[in-house]
C-alpha cells in the first residue's frame, strides 16, 4: 500500500505539493473525488490520507464533491486511516456561520453578523446593523457569494429582483461591511496548529484573495507581502487552529479601520500557499508540509 493519498479537486493547485512529494521520494497517489465508494468496504487507500478539497469546487462544477467527501473521510477513518484535515474540520471549513461562532467563543473580536436560511428574514436582519453591509454565502470560496450593499433600498431591491448571493447549502450570512485598514487583510497560516508565516494582502475592497499560483490573473496580481503579524495576532490564530482541529490551514484577519479592532472572519482549511513562496516568503512552505506529512506517514505506520 501507499503510504499517503492526496484528495483533491483542483486541476492546477497541487502541482507543487506533488512536486515537492516527488522531490522527497514519498509514495503517493492522487485521488479524484470521482466515482463512488462501497460504505461496506473498509479499506482506504492508504494508511494517510490528504484532504485537499477546496470551498470553491462547486464553481467548477454543479455537481461539487463537498458533502461527499464528507462522507468519504469519515468513511476511511473509520478504516482506520489518519485523515489530514478530516470530515470535522471539513464540516467547520464548509460553514462560515460554523467559523464565526468557533472565533466568538474564543472571545474574539468577528465582524457583526446575522446567519439566515429564508430570504424572507433578510431585511429584518439588516435592519439589525448598520449599512454598508454585505450578503454572503455561507459556502463560497474564493471570494464567491458576497455582494456589497449600501442602503435598505437596495438590499431590497436585490431581494425582489433574486439577485441576492446564494449558497449550496441555503444558508447565508448578513454581515457588517468592514473597513479594512488600508485596504489591506492579513491570512496567516498554520502547520500542525502551529504558526507557518503570514501575508498581508491589498485587496482594495475585492473579495476573492486568493494567494496561490493558479488564483493569479496574469496581469493583474494581488499585492500581497510577507507580513509579521506579532504576537498577540499569531497566538489568536493558533488558538483557532486548535479549536477548529486545523491540521494546516489559514486564518483570515483584518484591522477595522473604524476602531482598530483586529476582526477574524475566516478559516481555511486548503492552504495551497503563496504564488512564488522563494520571491514572497524567502524560503518554500511545502518543505516544511511534506516533513509534516513524513511525520504523520510515521506515526501511522507505527
Amino acid at each position: 500500500m501507499t503510504d499517503l493519498a492526496v484528495l483533491f479537486e483542483h486541476p492546477a493547485w497541487f502541482v507543487p505539493l506533488f512536486d515537492a512529494l516527488d522531490r522527497r521520494g514519498v509514495s503517493h497517489v492522487a485521488l479524484r473525488p470521482d466515482g463512488h465508494f462501497d460504505p461496506a468496504d473498509r479499506r482506504p487507500p492508504a494508511p494517510v490520507v490528504f484532504n485537499r478539497i477546496a470551498m470553491s469546487s462547486f464553481l467548477r462544477a454543479g455537481e461539487h464533491p463537498i458533502f461527499h467527501t464528507m462522507a468519504l473521510l469519515d468513511h476511511w477513518r473509520r478504516g482506520g486511516a489518519r485523515v489530514i484535515n478530516g470530515p470535522e474540520v471539513l464540516a467547520i471549513d464548509s460553514s462560515k456561520a460554523r467559523q464565526l461562532s468557533l472565533i466568538a467563543s474564543l472571545e474574539l473580536a468577528i465582524p457583526e453578523t446575522r446567519v439566515v436560511h429564508r430570504v424572507a428574514d433578510i431585511e429584518a436582519a439588516a435592519a439589525t446593523l448598520s449599512f454598508p453591509l454585505v450578503v454572503k454565502a455561507n459556502i463560497g470560496g474564493s471570494g464567491a457569494g458576497i455582494t456589497r450593499y449600501d442602503s435598505m433600498d437596495e438590499l431590497r431591491a436585490a431581494i425582489a429582483d433574486g439577485t441576492l448571493p446564494t449558497s449550496v447549502d441555503g444558508v447565508l450570512l448578513v454581515q457588517d461591511y468592514v473597513p479594512a485598514r488600508n485596504g489591506t487583510i492579513t491570512r496567516i497560516e498554520t502547520l500542525d496548529r502551529a504558526y507557518l508565516y503570514a501575508l498581508d494582502i491589498a485587496g482594495g475592497g475585492a473579495f476573492d484573495l486568493c494567494p496561490a499560483d493558479a488564483c493569479q490573473v496574469p496581469g493583474a496580481p494581488i499585492p500581497m507581502v510577507a507580513a509579521d503579524p506579532g504576537p498577540v495576532l499569531t497566538q489568536a490564530a493558533e488558538a483557532i487552529a486548535r479549536a477548529a482541529g486545523l491540521d494546516i490551514g489559514g486564518v483570515e484577519v483584518m484591522i477595522d479601520d473604524r476602531d482598530g479592532v483586529a476582526r477574524f472572519y475566516d478559516i481555511n482549511a486548503l492552504s495551497n500557499f503563496v504564488a512564488k513562496p522563494v520571491d514572497v516568503l524567502g524560503w518554500d512552505p511545502h518543505d516544511r508540509l511534506v516533513d509534516y506529512l513524513v511525520q504523520v506517514i510515521r506515526e501511522a505506520r507505527g
